[in-house]
């Protein structure tokens, strides 16, 4: 089983911005404790990399991933710093082009059938879909719709709440939701972990609870 398919699993993934390396384990562990071992570190902060490191090394249980990955020389760092996976806003042949001679899997981002025809062209079946806000769930499934027969699987990221990832994952074509609400950045910074453990166990609840209805 793909690390995607992992994800796929679980439903929710924790997208997070971290400002101090040294809060990464704690992170790791009121993630853990709220059943839901996986995390998007999003390369949006210097203390990213360190953080990626960390939690790999010292907690392989969770599926770490790089997020908001824009170059090739992040896919290098996400890949010698032991990462799972790697996801990106859009669509760069030449990242993921690095990420395929890494051995990296990689999800890149789409907002348009043209998007979509990239990734898949790419070799790329499974899509993070950003800002998912930006259109919600009836333009996703109105993206979808031409590309059922693809394989095509899509990750909404960018927008999405607690109250709407039901929405989300509702949607065949959509195999897991990410947001930012699980593991808030200043959350982190306080480390209120037990409020996190709470927010990813609700998450997963929620996600759980989606799939006994569909």
């Amino acid at each position: 089983m793909g690390v995607f398919e992992r994800i796929a699993e679980i439903g929710v993934v924790p997208v997070v911005e971290i400002d101090d390396a040294s809060n990464a384990l704690g992170l790791a562990d009121a993630l853990i404790e709220g059943g839901l071992p996986v995390a998007e570190i999003t390369f949006r902060t210097s203390a990213a990399g360190d953080a990626l490191r960390s939690i790999a090394k010292e907690r392989p249980e969770v599926l770490v991933g790089a997020g908001t990955v824009l170059t090739a020389e992040q896919v290098d760092e996400s890949a010698d710093s032991g990462v799972h996976f790697a996801l990106s806003p859009g669509f760069d042949a030449r990242v993921v082009e690095r990420s395929r001679a890494a051995s990296l899997p990689f999800m890149p981002g789409a907002m348009t059938p043209s998007d979509v025809l990239a990734a898949l062209g790419a070799g790329c079946k499974f899509v993070k879909f950003f800002p998912a806000a930006a259109g919600g769930p009836a333009m996703l499934k109105s993206i979808a719709g031409p590309f059922v027969s693809s394989g095509v699987r899509f990750n909404p990221t960018g927008g999405v709440t607690q109250k709407t990832l039901s929405d989300w994952l509702a949607m065949p074509s959509v195999f897991a939701v990410g947001g930012t609400w699980i593991a808030p950045r200043k959350e982190i910074a306080s480390r209120n972990w037990r409020l996190i453990a709470s927010n990813a166990r609700k998450a997963v609840a929620a996600a759980d609870a989606c799939r006994d209805c569909a």
